[in-house]
């Protein structure tokens, strides 16, 4: 929950109002338990976006957003919470983990790569872009940051301008359905 770009990220979602959360998954930092390949980690993102409703039930959206691993767990609580309205994905790892599961994808969003990134080739990124975009009704943004790498370094000031100009452009485009205050659930690699 310390990374750059997740800490990147929860700005973004703050700046614009939202009741907005980073943690870490099992075992990661002062975190109890141990890496579970997926399926702890998207019961501690659900428990977090639980925890999160508890406080703010009333909220008006509720969007997911991640980074890396977190991305990929961030799309899988997309498919399991209807409530669900966007999402923000950074460096999603297209080439280690299946995606396939995004058939259809619920909700429209963002999804953010590098061009230099050397753990995850922006090629699988793409294609997966490509793939969620071709879905009726949804709209998926893919935007690439030119010689970034997978940890952004020297391009989180462009990262933060995406996301920001995304998040501006969304939530003119979805007016509030439920009620006044905005919420999202950030899961962190």
């Amino acid at each position: 929950m310390n990374n750059k770009v997740v800490y990147a990220l929860y700005h973004s979602f703050v700046r614009r109002g939202f009741s907005t959360l980073r943690f870490n998954f099992r075992g990661v930092g002062r975190s109890q338990g141990k890496f579970d390949n997926g399926q702890g980690e998207l019961s501690d993102a659900a428990s977090a976006l639980d925890w999160m409703q508890s406080f703010n039930s009333n909220a008006s959206a509720c969007w997911v957003g991640g980074f890396s691993f977190g991305a990929w767990i961030g799309m899988q609580l997309l498919m399991r919470r209807p409530e669900i309205d966007g999402f923000v994905s950074v460096a999603p790892p297209a080439n280690v983990f299946d995606f396939s599961f995004l058939a259809p994808c619920p909700s429209s969003g963002l999804i953010v790569h590098g061009t230099s990134d050397e753990l995850v080739p922006e090629a699988n990124v793409a294609k997966l872009a490509t793939k969620l975009s071709s879905q009726r009704n949804i709209r998926v943004r893919y935007r690439t940051i030119e010689g970034a790498n997978h940890f952004f370094g020297t391009h989180l000031d462009t990262l933060s301008g995406i996301v920001d100009s995304y998040l501006d452009e969304s939530i003119i485009e979805r007016p509030a359905v439920r009620a006044p205050e905005p919420e999202l659930a950030a899961a962190a690699p």
